[in-house]
């Protein structure tokens, strides 16, 4: 019932995790670009509401599936500096924005993706609801390819290209040398973009729709192309006469120290550059740190589960000495126990013997006595009558539990009747829409 931006994470909006880190970076000048005029409504009117003296924030509305290369090409008119960082509203992580851009100004590139590792889904116990969700979709994920030295990205094929054989192109390889191909990393949605260039490939691409699946290969594979332009016919004919055809790939096969750019940089015998070429980078963001998509419904409960659990410092807020959060206005009846990494929010009552495990409950929510919620997400303003068990499942706003229902692995909607005494297993449950 809310834009995807809105979507709770620990009670508090995704979005927010977004614009804290940002504001943390000390970059405060920011538009957000919401599809569609309801969901922009409500997401500028929480946002004036939660940020009034912190940051300037325009909310930009743009037509519903214009994809991201789109809403860039709606607002290029917006943008004025020398450089644009874009992140995705969807994207939970303690990497500090500001090194991304850092990384990006230092190599003076068009774009600087900062990449992380696959989140490990299913820490969660056996049977949560993401069995099915990780077996089907392998093409989430990316091929990277980068230099030895893991600064420039050389490589990127994602989701459906991944189905086929990945090809590399063998002038990359001779520019390089080697080249790291990983398939455990994923681009992470930050980007910080050399604007002008930017604007040029929206500008000359008008069908280009996703910054991940069009703009970033174009830029990665044409950054070659101006290099081999440089060092491919006119000069290579000139090494042959000169009978030293072989010397620069030898110098480039074992140079950690200058890259491939650099010397692709320089013109014939290494004097001054004959033409710029582009850079693009990457920013590999260290294990340590937490970095994980809100793109589907697992990671949605793996996030609020994280949140709340191993990365409870991006949560904001303080956790009791029981490792929990229950809000000083929320009831416990008799023998209710709320265990570690478990969050109750603002007006909620519990009623007697009831047990919440690993689990998010939203503000002023109404739940019975004897009921049981492991590894689940229930919103706000739920009702949960006597006896219910719920294990591993996202319950919306305004839903209602009638007494002694059982659920695994189901999602319910936004103010569905789940009848008493039902069991389901792995089911979506929702009102059909009128």
């Amino acid at each position: 019932e809310v834009p995807k931006a809105l979507l709770p994470v620990a009670n508090r909006p995704v979005l927010s995790y977004v614009l804290e880190q940002l504001e943390l970076s000390n970059i405060k000048d920011l538009i957000v670009v919401v599809e569609g005029a309801d969901a922009a409504l409500r997401v500028g009117g929480w946002i004036s509401a939660a940020y009034v003296d912190r940051l300037h924030v325009e909310v930009a509305t743009v037509p519903e599936d214009v994809g991201t290369a789109g809403a860039l090409r709606a607002i290029a008119h917006h943008l004025t500096a020398k450089d644009v960082l874009v992140v995705s509203g969807d994207l939970v992580s303690d990497v500090p924005p500001g090194a991304v851009t850092a990384a990006h100004r230092r190599h003076d590139a068009v774009v600087t993706a900062m990449i992380c590792s696959v989140p490990v889904s299913g820490l969660s116990e056996a049977g949560s609801s993401g069995a099915k969700d990780k077996t089907k979709k392998p093409g989430r994920y990316n091929i990277i390819g980068m230099d030895p030295t893991k600064q420039f990205l050389l490589h990127i094929a994602t989701g459906a290209e991944l189905e086929k054989d990945t090809r590399i192109r063998k002038s990359i390889l001779r520019a390089v040398g080697q080249m790291d191909i990983r398939a455990d990393l994923m681009d992470a949605h930050m980007y910080a973009f050399n604007r002008s260039v930017l604007q040029e490939v929206l500008d000359q691409k008008d069908k280009f729709q996703s910054l991940k699946q069009d703009v970033l290969p174009y830029l990665v594979r044409s950054q070659l192309k101006s290099e081999i332009l440089i060092n491919g016919a006119p000069q290579g004919q000139q090494a042959k006469e000169n009978g030293n055809d072989k010397v620069s790939y030898r110098i480039l096969a074992n140079a950690s120290t200058p890259s491939f750019h650099e010397l692709y940089a320089l013109g014939p015998n290494g004097s001054a550059p004959v033409r710029r070429t582009h850079k693009c980078c990457v920013y590999i963001a260290s294990n340590s740190k937490y970095c994980v998509r809100l793109n589907s419904i697992q990671a949605f409960m793996d996030i609020n589960r994280d949140v709340i659990g191993e990365a409870n410092h991006l949560s904001g807020y303080n956790f009791s000495a029981q490792n929990n959060i229950i809000h000083p206005s929320a009831e416990l009846g008799s023998k209710t126990t709320v265990g570690p990494h478990c969050m109750l929010g603002e007006g909620s009552q519990m009623g007697d013997k009831c047990s919440v495990k690993r689990s998010v409950i939203g503000r002023h929510c109404r739940i019975g006595s004897n009921v049981k919620v492991v590894n689940s997400v229930v919103m706000n303003h739920v009702t949960i009558g006597d006896g219910c068990s719920i294990q591993g499942s996202v319950i919306c706003s305004n839903a209602q539990l009638q007494e002694r229902v059982a659920l695994k692995d189901c999602q319910v909607g936004q103010g569905y009747v789940v009848s008493a005494g039902c069991e389901y297993k792995g089911e979506s449950l929702a009102r059909k829409e009128k």
